[in-house]
């Protein structure tokens, strides 16, 4: 396994998910969403697994002042590549697969 956490510091989730693994002494690498973001192609690659709904967090004040709702969708994944703050978080990744958010019923099928 190759596991990947893209997640947020301040992000509960992010963190039971760190645990998640853990506990299980399954060796992850964690990623900064804040600092590093998302690569083009790890984008697309979960983008792909997951859709781009379930990848952009609606609630966040970012999503607001960058006025989301109202753009198109090829701009809408423009300022969400630009602007990390906007994911969702955790997103876990395991090669191809990809889970958004807390999901251990997904994982434990990884193992």
């Amino acid at each position: 396994m190759n596991i990947q956490i893209f997640g947020n510091s301040k992000s509960f989730d992010t963190k039971k998910a760190e645990r998640w693994f853990k506990e299980r002494r399954i060796k992850y690498q964690y990623i900064d969403l804040a600092t590093k973001g998302l690569s083009p192609r790890e984008y697309l690659a979960v983008k792909q697994k997951v859709g781009f709904e379930a990848l952009v967090n609606t609630n966040c004040r970012a999503y607001e002042d960058l006025y989301m709702a109202y753009i198109t969708p090829a701009a809408q994944e423009e300022k969400l590549l630009e602007n990390p703050i906007l994911f969702n978080a955790p997103i876990v990744r395991n090669g191809k697969e990809a889970t958004v958010g807390y999901c251990p019923e997904v994982w434990a099928k990884w193992e």
